[in-house]
């Protein structure tokens, strides 16, 4: 899931500390409305459709109004949601899950087999054009009905009755109940967005959940007020009786609301400010994600491999962590995260992965990407058309540091153009760009979810890159059940990658968010979501 850092736009700065006082004078209170919690997980959401959403803060919001067939709980561990029973066939093809009796949507309606039914098929209808359509593509025909080959309604999931939804898969798939615990998977209600597909989940009336909070209003731009979902089956074990999700893009601002207590959570800060904030409120956990600049391999110079690679070398990585990022990252010589375990369940993936080049060797890293350079016709960057390096707001000074070991290094020149989120999203999903910074989160615990996201025109290939090898090797690797073999064909496409670097990996990442001592029960999840539907706060 692309990771979405919350970054400096140049709002004025008392009009957003207003909007965040309007909250609450605190970030957190009680009164005769109960318990309000005040937390930022990030600016103005680029959409919380749960079939179109691909921001990391876009699904923690979609977790809080939504619930798939399965959930993730505190220690990470996919279990039982809307469903409260699922069998599985003994060939591990066909799942069938019970939902609750008491599964209903926040608008009183009960949650019925049908609601998956749709919402699956809509998550692969061409229409609907989903970049996560292809996290189902292992349910019978889904790949057929995103070629439009098929009618989606021929799609492998069927209602046996109201309260049982029946999934057939191509192939038996070890990771499908992560799958179910997915924001993309939830169900939404065929009579609300047929009625409005464009814009329903835009608006409070009709933005209908059947997770643990309703959204009751949305400031845009300012805040989203979340509040219990009386209809939801554990009503009585929630937190807060409020949540307002405070709309922020200003790492400066966030850091401002959090030391004044006008909110008990920010999803980031200034990384100047990281060491200073240590012992006061700032958690770094680990994170299955990697941080990388993504090259449109369709643009003149980049489309030479030798100069990508030059690229790729010419960077220090270890100055660019510790004196940049300055957040405990790791370098990173690969594009799978590390933490994912490999096919014995024991050892990493990354450990057994062949590295694309060695982070320590900075020197002779520089000489091989200048013979490469060399090699390719633009010896001291000469003839190398100026390259735009393209960023979201607050990540101009990682860019700064790009630029300037490529121009140092290869005599490259680059120039850094940075938009705000939304329009830097679409640009880059358009492939109007030369080279663009991204960040990937795992979607679920298997190297896969990192492996297939650049298959062939597949939705979040912003590289525009295409290599016959490599989408066979994903494709064998869906429809394998021996786990070594797997495994083997994920190291294989991982070497192809790297061999053709249509992306260049930086580090590792660390997920870094300040944490009233206020604030308990609160939980992350490695693959970046933040929880609050059980949070408390303590004076």
């Amino acid at each position: 899931m692309k990771l979405k850092k919350k970054i400096a736009v140049l709002l004025a700065s008392a009009l957003v500390v207003s909007s965040v006082v309007g909250c609450s004078s605190t970030g957190g209170s009680s009164s005769s409305d109960g318990v309000v919690l005040n937390v930022n997980v990030g600016p103005e959401p680029e959409t919380i459709d749960p079939a179109k959403n691909t921001a990391v803060d876009g699904a923690t919001l979609i977790n809080h109004a939504f619930e798939g067939l399965m959930k993730l709980d505190k220690d990470g561990k996919v279990v039982e949601g809307q469903a409260k029973e699922v069998k599985v066939s003994e060939d591990k093809k066909v799942y069938t899950f019970t939902l609750r009796d008491d599964a209903k949507w926040s608008d009183g309606e009960p949650v019925k087999a049908d609601d998956f039914v749709y919402s699956w098929q809509r998550l692969v209808n061409p229409e609907t054009a989903s970049d996560y359509n292809y996290m189902i593509d292992m349910v019978v025909n889904a790949k057929d009905i995103m070629e439009k080959k098929k009618d989606p309604k021929e799609l492998g999931i069927k209602a046996v009755d109201e309260k049982t939804v029946e999934v057939t898969l191509e192939t038996a798939t070890p990771y499908f109940l992560e799958v179910c615990a997915f924001p993309s998977t939830f169900p939404v209600r065929k009579d609300i967005v047929d009625k409005d597909a464009e814009s329903w989940s835009t608006k409070e009336d009709t933005y209908i959940g059947n997770g643990p909070y309703v959204l009751k209003t949305w400031e845009h731009q300012s805040k989203m007020v979340y509040e219990k979902n009386k209809n939801y089956y554990d009503v009585d074990k929630l937190g807060p009786d409020t949540i307002n999700f405070v709309l922020m893009e200003d790492k400066n601002t966030m850091l401002s609301a959090f030391k004044n207590e006008e909110i008990l959570f920010a999803d980031d800060l200034p990384s100047e400010e990281i060491a200073a904030m240590k012992d006061k409120g700032l958690y770094v956990e680990e994170q299955l994600g990697t941080y990388f600049l993504c090259l449109n391999v369709e643009k003149e110079g980049l489309k030479d491999v030798r100069v990508r690679k030059a690229l790729a070398l010419a960077l220090d990585r270890d100055f660019i962590v510790d004196k940049v990022a300055q957040g405990g990252q790791i370098p990173a010589d690969g594009f799978v995260g590390i933490g994912l375990t490999d096919a014995d369940a024991k050892t990493k993936f990354h450990d057994n992965a062949e590295a694309w080049y060695d982070v320590k060797d900075y020197k002779g890293n520089i000489e091989k990407a200048k013979a490469l350079l060399k090699e390719a016709g633009y010896e001291n960057g000469k003839g190398l058309p100026t390259i735009e390096l393209m960023c979201n707001p607050g990540h101009e000074p990682i860019m700064e540091a790009v630029q300037n070991m490529w121009k140092e290094n290869l005599g490259v020149n680059a120039k850094i153009s940075s938009q705000d989120w939304n329009v830097f999203i679409d640009t880059r999903n358009k492939g109007d760009y030369q080279v663009a910074r991204h960040g990937w989160l795992a979607d679920y615990n298997d190297p896969i979810s990192f492996i297939d996201m650049w298959v062939t025109d597949g939705g979040n290939n912003d590289a525009q890159w295409s290599n016959a090898e490599y989408d066979k090797l994903v494709s064998e690797v869906k429809s394998s059940t021996d786990q070594k073999e797997r495994y083997a064909k994920m190291h294989e496409a991982e070497k192809i990658l790297g061999e053709e670097m249509p992306i260049i990996p930086l580090y590792y990442y660390t997920d870094l968010y300040l944490k009233s001592d206020k604030l308990e029960g609160m939980y992350t999840s490695p693959l970046g979501y933040k929880y609050f539907m059980n949070a408390k706060i303590t004076e």
